[in-house]
């Protein structure tokens, strides 16, 4: 089992000039005490999320400081990008970081985001896997055909060259389809447990490694990563202290924003006749829901098991998501804990084979 950090939830409307500290110093403190990579997401046009609206500008930054995690999108919304600017931007922190990018994809989901390119929103997945497979060319130093503004045809390499040969690809995926899908190019998977139990879990990791090797690939070299929210502290009342309000607040911004996308939440409520203690309801039940076995909130003894459960069900990285609203000072007391469980991984490693393929 590895272990990563994942920032995803920061509050891009804040003024705060200290914004980025957490993501710089938990980017040392991993780099510090060996942890595999750091995540870093692309979001677009709202508060959640929104300190991050470029991967590769957070990455290069993150280069400068580490010397030896992996700097990882997660993920690049490769519809709404070109990627040619992918290939030139990650190439050059792949040279600031003297090779250690590796690039998770998605297809993107919000409308909005898609007013930089609306004419590929109804087509994002079959683009996402197109210009994946544009991007490995040009990483490679292959050129591609393209068309200049004279109206002719023109050979294009992009500029600068990584130091990495091959790129080390990921998937951010949910669906059977997407997991498969993945499978067949060979690539990584990073995944979450919100939308699905530990039995779902297993079976889409048992069919992707299916796919790996139906695909020629070795099933057991590719790496699925958790992506999952993570507090951990001596016991679990302190937990529940200090983490409710800020995931509720951090719940209530996703509410917002997948109101804004759908119109509604799933829920038989509807949005638009919710009272303020109707909300309040909906954010303690939802709370209660997630912090009962959605999240890695706890004891490290609670945390530990979970761990292991999650590593019964095929998984190879806990991706920890730490920056959804908790004080900066209880985030770095609790990176403390996570990496004493890390560290447990490597002293007493678990022999529990990968999930099982059936071919």
């Amino acid at each position: 089992m590895e272990f990563s950090l994942f920032y995803f939830s920061g509050d891009g409307s804040t003024t705060s000039r200290d914004k980025y500290h957490l993501l710089l110093e938990g980017a040392k403190f991993a780099d510090r005490h060996k942890f595999a990579a750091v995540w870093i997401p692309e979001r677009h046009f709202d508060a959640f999320g929104g300190l991050y609206p470029n991967p590769s500008v957070a990455g290069a930054a993150i280069a400068m400081i580490t010397d030896h995690i992996q700097i990882r999108s997660g993920s690049v919304v490769m519809p709404l990008q070109n990627p040619l600017r992918v290939a030139e931007e990650w190439a050059m922190v792949d040279n600031l970081s003297k090779g250690r990018v590796s690039l998770s994809f998605a297809p993107g989901w919000h409308p909005n985001d898609f007013v930089l390119y609306p004419e590929k929103y109804a087509a994002k997945k079959e683009i996402m896997w197109r210009d994946i497979q544009v991007l490995q060319q040009l990483w490679q130093g292959e050129s591609i055909a393209l068309i200049g503004g004279n109206g002719k045809p023109v050979n294009i390499h992009t500029f600068p060259r990584p130091l990495q040969t091959n790129l080390s690809i990921w998937i951010t995926a949910l669906s059977d389809e997407t997991f498969l899908e993945a499978g067949k190019i060979g690539a990584n998977i990073l995944t979450s447990p919100l939308y699905q139990s530990l039995d779902e879990i297993l079976r889409k990791i048992t069919l992707y490694r299916q796919a790996l090797a139906q695909h020629g690939h070795d099933p057991q070299s590719g790496k699925v990563a958790m992506m999952i929210h993570t507090f951990i502290d001596r016991d679990m009342d302190a937990v529940r202290r200090k983490v409710k309000q800020p995931f509720k607040n951090y719940l209530k911004t996703h509410f917002d924003l997948v109101v804004k996308s759908s119109g509604d939440l799933r829920f038989s409520i509807d949005p638009n006749t919710m009272t303020p203690q109707d909300l309040d309801d909906l954010l303690e039940f939802s709370f209660e829901t997630y912090f009962n076995g959605k999240v890695l909130m706890g004891t490290p003894a609670y945390c530990q098991t979970m761990i292991d459960n999650l590593q019964q069900a095929g998984i190879d990285e806990i991706a920890a998501l730490i920056d959804f609203g908790v004080e900066f000072d209880w985030v770095m007391e609790s990176l403390d804990f996570l990496k004493d469980i890390k560290n447990s991984y490597i002293s007493h490693p678990n022999s529990l084979p990968k999930s099982p393929i059936l071919v």
